[in-house]
């Protein structure tokens, strides 16, 4: 029996880090610290994943060329792989115009711009990898009561009274962060006045592994394919209307996705639940504070209009455990507050260019003034004529530019 064994087993659980949160970006976030040696407990109130044969829920994420190399290095794309659809192409409409930007892989990049994969597989894999992982700890499902923080290091009171104490505590727990609530972080939000309906679709003809995106007046409508004869839809519809399409039967609301998108793949049927949500731009007055690191929807979440939500989380997690590693590497305090504004520094230009960039967007596209309309159109047009503007881009979009992280290049840090 090991040290932390013993500990275990008496309620008192010593570690290097304890990450809040077991959802994607946190499962995501333990792998790579237990790449580094780190001990790591994991506090999540739900579970880190299920079964590959789980009931299929309906979402699905895209994940970017960049984050797909992070996924192999952290050994979980092998289990993706098999389940993952490339996007290979992708093309951008505006209302009802003849004209639209398209996206040729074989001509911009010789590569998938990304993969679609559905939330449950993610979840699978993660619940595959963590219990192999020499490192980690998983607690669940419990949440965590109290947190205390000191400059010399962190203790968490779990609900079944065992008590986790760290050098580091990362917040990985989504919009409503508990830990960024504790540690009293305000945060910047406001509303769309929008509503994001999500499910998923069988249809009769191949989507050729195409993304569309469909600008409208209520927001962006987006086809995104998935393994086999199924898309992903994330449709963005005014706050108003979308209760009325959610309370529709299954023909119905078909009817008024065909409607939006026209029968271009045929027939469809619904395939398991529909989802809808508010949508709101929402980031953290600060991603950092003592002993404490926020990653994910805890530190941003962003319109969903470029598909970008969880590979910022991935980004987020690759840069803050490569700080983590040159710390750990030189013998310095992982917790200490330099190691921390280092790692807010590398993402703070980053993330808030993502969240001007999808708020802007949506902005720009969700209404129908017509002289903004027809300026868009051309502006469609214009750049799809441009190879070295699509080029970069579809570079940015893949989370290829800038300072990226090791393991965004598929490399351990």
């Amino acid at each position: 029996m090991t040290a932390v064994d013993r500990k275990l087993a008496e309620g008192d659980i010593n570690v290097d880090v304890a990450v809040i949160g077991g959802g994607l970006v946190g499962g995501i976030m333990a792998l790579a610290l237990d790449s580094l040696g780190l001990e790591t407990a994991v506090v999540d109130r739900e579970g880190l994943g299920t079964a590959l044969d789980a009931e299929f829920d309906g979402r699905a994420s895209a994940i970017a060329l960049a984050s797909q190399q992070a996924l192999e290095v952290l050994g979980l794309w092998r289990h993706l792989a098999p389940r993952a659809a490339p996007i290979l192409d992708i093309r951008v409409s505006e209302g009802e115009s003849l004209l639209f930007l398209h996206y040729d892989h074989q001509d911009l990049t010789g590569t998938p711009f990304g993969f679609m994969v559905e939330n449950r597989d993610i979840r699978a894999a993660i619940s595959a990898c963590v219990p192999r992982a020499r490192h980690v700890r998983h607690f669940a499902p419990v949440s965590p009561t109290t947190m205390q923080r000191t400059t010399s290091g962190v203790t968490i009171l779990l609900e079944d009274g065992r008590r986790i104490s760290s050098r580091l505590v990362i917040g990985a727990d989504g919009r409503g962060s508990w830990v960024r609530r504790q540690a009293r972080i305000s945060v910047t939000q406001w509303h769309y006045g929008q509503s994001g309906i999500v499910c998923t679709v069988n249809h009769e003809r191949s989507h050729e592994n195409i993304a569309h995106e469909h600008f409208l007046p209520s927001g962006p409508f987006a086809i995104l394919p998935l393994r086999g004869q199924r898309s992903s839809i994330v449709w963005t519809e005014k706050s108003a209307l979308a209760p009325a399409m959610m309370a529709l039967d299954d023909a119905a609301f078909l009817a008024e996705i065909n409607g939006r998108f026209g029968n271009f793949l045929g027939e469809l049927k619904i395939s398991g639940p529909r989802w809808c949500h508010p949508l709101a731009l929402q980031f953290a007055q600060k991603t950092v504070d003592t002993r404490l690191a926020l990653i994910g929807d805890a530190a941003h979440a962003m319109h969903p209009i470029a598909g970008q939500g969880l590979n910022m989380g991935i980004r987020d997690a690759a840069a803050l455990v490569e700080v983590l590693a040159k710390n750990a590497r030189l013998g310095l305090d992982i917790g200490s507050t330099t190691c921390l504004a280092e790692f807010e520094r590398w993402r703070l230009f980053d993330s808030h260019l993502m969240l001007a960039a999808t708020d802007g967007l949506n902005r720009l596209f969700s209404n129908d003034v017509e002289s903004l309309r027809l300026a868009r159109t051309a502006g469609l047009a214009v750049v799809d004529k441009i190879r070295p503007l699509k080029r970069a881009l579809v570079r940015e979009a893949m989370g290829l530019a800038g300072d990226l992280p090791s393991l965004l290049r598929g490399k351990m840090p």
